[in-house]
């Protein structure tokens, strides 16, 4: 299981060779790419004579003009079919995705004060600070008896117990 590791500097002669072969193709491709136009525009728009009279030069600018016509109407064609293509491609991304089902993110807990959530809802033209305090209504606490007055002897305040049983009897 001994691997022997390529040193740094073959790898980066590797690297540079690779370079210059694929720059040398990029060169060729371009040269290429010219020679082919050059060769389409040759076959399909012949050189215009410009010799003759005003009658020969007319003609001319209408056999230009139905050519670009012509063209056009095959660039629009193409574009339509470009154009349905992409639509049909997107339809089928749709559907994988539909088929595949769609995974839920795992949800992370943001902390976030109630400012900031409004202020990441509403943009920062709305800047709303939230007193949550401020619209409750205010609460006397009653004082609670103390034990020490509870603890005695319950006989003594007995008959003003009985004046408030007769009093929720009698409502």
């Amino acid at each position: 299981m001994s691997e022997k590791k390529m040193t740094s500097s073959r790898r980066h002669h590797l690297k540079s060779v690779m370079l210059s072969i694929a720059a040398s193709w990029i060169e060729q491709e371009k040269k290429d790419i010219v020679a082919t136009k050059a060769a389409y525009i040759a076959e399909h728009c012949p050189p215009p004579s410009m010799g003759g009279d005003q009658n020969t030069l007319m003609e001319t600018c209408k056999k230009l003009h139905a050519l670009i016509d012509k063209i056009d109407e095959e660039r629009y064609d193409l574009l339509a079919k470009v154009g349905k293509a992409d639509k049909e491609i997107d339809d089928l991304k749709i559907k994988v995705v539909d088929l595949a089902g769609v995974k839920k993110p795992a949800l992370r807990k943001v902390r976030m004060s109630a400012d900031a959530m409004l202020k990441a809802l509403l943009g920062s033209k709305h800047t709303v600070n939230l007193d949550l305090r401020a619209n409750l209504k205010q609460v006397k606490k009653e004082v609670k008896e103390e034990p020490g007055e509870a603890v005695g002897d319950w006989r003594k305040n007995i008959e003003d117990k009985a004046d408030r049983k007769k009093m929720f009897e009698t409502a």
